[in-house]
């Protein structure tokens, strides 16, 4: 079924049973810099999509910041910081402080070479260490995730990925979609070709692993494990996960995309690393919020608004008058006296999920704002909102 369509009886009738395994592997934020729009967006719908699918289905919400440590844009930043900043101490600085250093190394353009970063990479690799700046970040972002209500699926621990380089590099290998070139001075590339996809280096000739490594490195090992896998990440990244759905359904996974489009700021989507984000981080919009309103209208509000008013696309920029009258309906809803709708949350679920086992945020939040309709489930709003 397509979104949008009306649900089959027999999809109303029939949710995924609990023995179902269900995997949610959405892209994770670098712990450089504040959570702008864009990224409250993601984690809205990934949590959303976590509680409510938990009433069909058995769920695994895989956020792992351990595994994407080993990029470059995280191990280059940190030697900016020591390098330029020195022996600091970071506990005590805000986010967007940390972001500023963040802004000031990708201005600098300077790429250290790969014996500068290979200290960090076995930190990493070997003791599970983590910079400070990143330790402050990820601290400032579980507060955030606590003040919203959301999961937290491990921001501050380790939870390093299930096979090393080497061993992904040799399993993708046996499937005959690698090319190792690193033994005549060159890169490795993940070679789906045979699928109508274009090569795709994924490690370089220094043996430095990009995202899209890091990500095999994690979920290849998982994805006989489960019945499905669904993966969210930014339109920009298409191409890279059109390889890793290609990829994991080689190795026996079933694969859902969902692809969201960022929150542009006056008209225009710009990455966080130029900073554009003044005004406008998850810390600014949580205190304003908070200063008028509850912690229910807060946390409500905000899922009305990244997920059901947004959208999964991109069109609409940020507005900070739509976000108050989403707060204002939110508060509306929750002290609403209509009517319940009678149905048990399993069958509410399944009205939203669709052909596959996830159910889908905004066909579920959008469900709230309908004119014309009983007041949400009995447990509905606190099973999955607040």
């Amino acid at each position: 079924m397509r979104d949008g369509s009306r649900p089959t009886e027999a999809e109303v009738r029939s949710p995924a049973p609990l023995g179902r395994r269900v995997l949610l592997a959405p892209i994770t934020v670098t712990p450089s810099k504040p959570l702008t729009p864009s990224h409250l967006k993601g984690l809205l719908w990934t949590d959303v999509m976590y509680r409510a699918t938990a009433q069909l289905a058995d769920v695994t919400y895989r956020y792992s910041p351990t595994t994407y440590h080993r990029t470059e844009q995280t191990l280059g930043f940190w030697e900016y910081l020591d390098r330029t900043v020195g022996d600091a101490d970071y506990s005590g600085l805000s986010e967007e402080r940390i972001g500023e250093m963040y802004v000031g190394f990708r201005t600098e353009g300077r790429r250290a070479d790969a014996a500068a970063l290979r200290p960090y990479a076995d930190a990493v690799e070997l003791h599970g260490w983590v910079h400070p700046a990143s330790t402050r970040v990820l601290e400032l972002w579980a507060a955030h995730y606590k003040q919203l209500g959301m999961h937290d699926p491990g921001l501050l621990a380790h939870q390093p990925p299930g096979l090393g380089l080497e061993e992904v590099v040799d399993r993708l290998g046996s499937l005959g979609m690698c090319l190792d070139l690193r033994s005549y001075g060159g890169p490795v590339f993940l070679d789906a070709t045979r699928h109508g996809l274009p090569l795709r280096q994924i490690v370089d000739a220094q043996s430095r692993p990009n995202y899209l490594a890091c990500a095999l490195r994690e979920l290849v090992p998982l994805a006989p494990q489960f019945d499905e896998i669904v993966l969210l990440y930014d339109r920009e990244l298409e191409p890279d996960y059109l390889l890793l759905e290609r990829t994991l359904s080689a190795f026996g996974a079933t694969v859902r995309r969902v692809t969201l489009g960022r929150v542009p700021i006056d008209g225009q989507i710009r990455s966080a690393r130029h900073g554009d984000w003044h005004g406008h981080t998850a810390a600014a919009l949580l205190g304003g919020a908070a200063a008028e309103y509850d912690e229910e209208v807060l946390r409500l509000g905000m899922r009305l608004y990244f997920i059901a008013v947004l959208g999964p696309g991109q069109q609409q920029s940020f507005g900070h008058d739509v976000l108050r009258q989403s707060l204002t309906r939110a508060a509306r809803l929750l002290s609403g006296g209509r009517d319940t709708d009678p149905a048990p949350l399993p069958e509410v679920m399944a009205r939203h999920r669709g052909d596959h086992l996830y159910v889908n945020p905004y066909r579920l939040t959008s469900s709230l704002l309908a004119k014309r309709r009983p007041a949400p489930a009995h447990g509905l709003l606190t099973a999955v909102y607040l």
